[in-house]
């Protein structure tokens, strides 16, 4: 297993957390200088906060524990594409590389709706790797809504 797709497996368990959690399976870990230093799970609900997305909650535990905002030699690794909420927290963090797993074609702003990660009309850019143990960061998301539906389908 390379580098990406062990970091994304962590980022999964954090989605799997989260599902464990009521809330919807989206997990992510900032890895900076080859170290795990924060991780994150969506808390919307339990928070009662609508920022309260696992890119920003990592984004905000990596700069508390790094104690800087600039992140510009780190790498996040989320199982979903980013929300434009996210994309543009990554560029005011100045973070150096984002790796999702599964596109999101309802709010997609590093690449499906928008791209944000490379607009050049921000002050700063940074590098997107999509696609990283896709089919299980999908899986994940699919799961957790079809058993809200009730339509959950074993096998």
């Amino acid at each position: 297993m390379d580098a990406d797709a062990a970091y994304m497996a962590l980022a999964l368990e954090e989605a799997r957390r989260a599902a464990a959690e009521g809330e919807v399976p989206i997990g992510a870990v900032m890895v900076c200088d080859g170290a795990v230093v924060a991780r994150g799970r969506n808390a919307r609900e339990s928070a009662a906060d609508p920022t309260a997305h696992a890119e920003m909650i990592a984004i905000r535990e990596a700069a508390e524990k790094l104690g800087r905002w600039r992140l510009s030699d780190c790498t996040l690794y989320v199982t979903l594409e980013p929300c434009p909420m996210c994309a543009g927290a990554l560029v005011n963090a100045r973070i150096e590389r984002l790796v999702y797993g599964a596109a999101d074609p309802k709010a997609g702003a590093v690449g499906t709706l928008y791209d944000l990660s490379a607009d050049t009309r921000l002050n700063h850019r940074y590098e997107v790797t999509a696609g990283v143990l896709e089919a299980e960061c999908g899986q994940i998301l699919k799961n957790f809504f079809q058993g809200l539906r009730g339509t959950r389908k074993d096998g």
